[in-house]
């Protein structure tokens, strides 16, 4: 039998699949605040270069005492049935009834483990359940830096340093699109600490040492490389991941990836994995990009961003060749907003932008972290293309106003719970369905998620969501937002083509 393969974030007791996501079809644009740097000092742990022929002793010695393991605790309230039970698995229900181990937390930790089920409990009074992960401070008073998955929504966190010292740790901040946080300790003497380095100047092939607490064990050191750059996991527009090779499991989420000069040049924060253990591939939030979430955390507790207002989609080999485009490039602007610094500009619907302050965009997604560097009030110079020609066009971006986060395709509920990824149609599939047809593309679907329990598949076609045919992602979400709304708690009807065949597929979202 085949093994799924997910994407898992490793704090124990916290890991999760990370859901597959909106991702191709369009985009909301934001930009992070230019942010003071943060504070040097002379008090920072000194590392010595390493490498394989000498070993890492040295470095990993000067180091590691400003690496530290966290300890959550966190109430749940009483609850009859668990949010992830999967009530749709009789096998579920009558494996854990017949050895007994429907209230017995370890056994049911094991059984869903290695079974990959989610077995049902009876109703329950509060419960305490406690987390480990990992982190490191960057302050010699006491700041430490780890994944906001790693905290949550803890009642109690505990910091323990290498020498035994157990400090509770308050949240100062957290960011859930770059999945970071920042915690605040108190001491009665400065803090060994570490610094960030210039995660632009690593390279593939480059050694790197991550520490933290994997499974609980205390501070462990694992060895590597950069095994690639720019790595998409699916978990947001403004992330691109560095891989590696070293050995992070579950509880290393949140601990630092150092280079040989001891600078912490990424935070480790997911694995794929087939079976919940390291296959040798992780993943670590660079620290070009941490440096900045981090000293916003630190100056006001949460990240500011601006907004642009457009929805992008990817420029493939069809539509740069139908545009007169040299080679697929760029991001092509599918709509624009009402009332967003982009219908203030001369921003148009069809315009592929190449480049921001002469920064070229290779891919979609770059376009999301470009704009992040520019800060909100300031205008943006866009290289754009359109009716065969290039064009500057200049763009001021706004502060997002009040609480609305404008979501981008990436990040809207709906996707979410039902486990897809969505894109527009490509020129085969749509010959595959007739030119005249309309229909939007199933690109992944998130394991354990409601479409994939109704045996959804990567490859399908979703022509109707209820009575309504889509053409686009956003016609899908729309649709989805507005049956939920009018037949709340009822299924959501979807119309599915697969090899030439329809069928209904109804699922519940919950």
């Amino acid at each position: 039998m085949s093994q799924q393969r997910t994407l898992r974030k490793f704090a124990p007791q916290v890991t999760a699949v990370a859901l597959a996501t909106i991702a191709t079809a369009s985009a909301v644009l934001y930009a992070s605040r230019t942010a003071t740097a943060l504070p040097q000092s002379t008090d920072t742990v000194m590392a010595v270069s390493g490498g394989p022929g000498s070993g890492f002793a040295d470095l990993v010695e000067s180091v590691r005492p400003a690496v530290v393991n966290i300890s959550i605790r966190t109430v749940q309230p009483t609850s009859a049935r668990p949010d992830n039970d999967n009530s749709d698995n009789p096998f579920s229900r009558r494996r854990g009834q017949q050895f007994g181990f429907g209230q017995q937390p370890q056994m049911r930790e094991f059984m869903e483990r290695f079974f990959g089920e989610t077995l049902p409990q009876g109703p329950r009074g509060p419960m305490e359940g406690r987390s480990l992960g990992s982190g490191f401070i960057i302050d010699a008073a006491g700041l430490v830096v780890t994944n906001r998955h790693v905290v949550g929504n803890a009642d109690e966190i505990e910091v323990v340093l290498e020498d035994g010292r157990v400090f509770p740790a308050t949240v100062r901040g957290s960011d859930q699109r770059t999945d970071l946080a920042l915690l605040e300790i108190e001491a009665d003497e400065p803090l060994p600490y570490v610094s960030f380095g210039d995660s632009d100047q690593a390279r593939v092939g480059d050694w790197v040492i991550a520490i933290g607490n994997p499974f609980g064990l205390g501070g462990t050191t694992t060895s590597g490389i950069v095994s690639a750059r720019g790595r998409d996991i699916n978990s947001g527009p403004y992330v691109d991941y560095i891989q590696i090779d070293a050995s992070i499991n579950r509880g290393n989420s949140g601990g630092p990836l150092f280079n040989n000069a001891g600078e912490v040049i990424g935070v480790n924060t997911a694995i794929f994995s087939p079976n919940g253990g390291s296959v040798g591939i992780g993943f670590a939030i660079p620290a070009s990009l941490a440096r900045n979430v981090i000293s916003q955390l630190r100056d006001s507790g949460q990240v500011a961003r601006a907004w642009l207002g457009v929805e992008i989609q990817a420029v493939g080999p069809d539509i740069a060749q139908s545009l007169g485009l040299d080679e697929p490039r760029g991001a092509l602007v599918s709509r624009i907003n009402p009332d967003s610094p982009a219908a203030r500009s001369d921003l148009r619907t069809g315009d592929v932008i190449l480049s921001v302050d002469d920064e070229p965009v290779k891919r979609m997604r770059h376009l999301p972290r470009l704009v992040a560097k520019t800060p909100a009030g300031q205008p943006v110079s866009f290289n754009v293309w359109r009716s065969g020609k290039e064009l500057t066009i200049t763009a001021t971006l706004e502060s997002l106003r009040g609480s609305r986060q404008a979501l981008s395709q990436q990040e809207r509920e709906p996707s979410r719970k039902l486990g897809l990824k969505l894109s527009m149609l490509d020129e085969t599939n749509r010959q595959r369905l007739g030119k005249s047809r309309n229909g939007v593309l199933i690109q992944d679907v998130a394991p354990q998620s409601p479409a994939a329990r109704k045996g959804l598949r990567p490859g399908d076609v979703i022509l109707k969501v209820g009575e309504k045919p889509v053409g686009t992602p956003e016609d899908v979400l729309n649709q989805v937002d507005l049956t939920r709304a009018n037949q709340q708690n009822k299924a959501i009807l979807l119309l599915v083509e697969r090899n030439g065949d329809q069928r209904y597929v109804a699922i519940k979202m919950g």
